[in-house]
């Protein structure tokens, strides 16, 4: 049976981001990750981009939760891309907002993210 391949990134409520900013920052963080992957881990990213590019996005409560899960992955040795916004608009210069984990396999992904709440 052929793996299944997806993208989570997980985002930051506590910061009081409005939509536009929060779609911004999963943008970003799903550029990043892509780029990453596609560089480090190029099967990966063949079977996931020929499987539809499969992208969810999560929520967590506090920078800790996030910083948790990105431990976590990067214990499973999955790729990670951190945004840490620019300062421009709505936050301050250096604020963590989301993390991407892949896209990598999904059994993988879900070890860290599942029992995480949809954004």
């Amino acid at each position: 049976m052929a793996l299944e391949f997806k993208q989570v990134i997980v985002i930051r409520k506590d910061l009081g981001m409005g939509t536009g900013k929060m779609a911004v920052q999963v943008a970003h963080a799903s550029v990043l990750g892509v780029e990453r992957v596609k560089s480090e881990r190029r099967r990966w990213f063949d079977e996931w981009y020929k499987s539809g590019q499969a992208k969810i996005a999560v929520k967590v409560k506090s920078l800790e939760e996030l910083m948790k899960a990105k431990k976590h992955a990067e214990d499973l040795d999955l790729p990670v891309a951190q945004v840490d916004d620019s300062g421009l608009t709505q936050l301050p210069p250096g604020t963590t907002t989301c993390i991407a984990i892949g896209p990598a396999p999904t059994e993988l992904i879900d070890k860290v993210t599942k029992h995480l709440k949809l954004l």
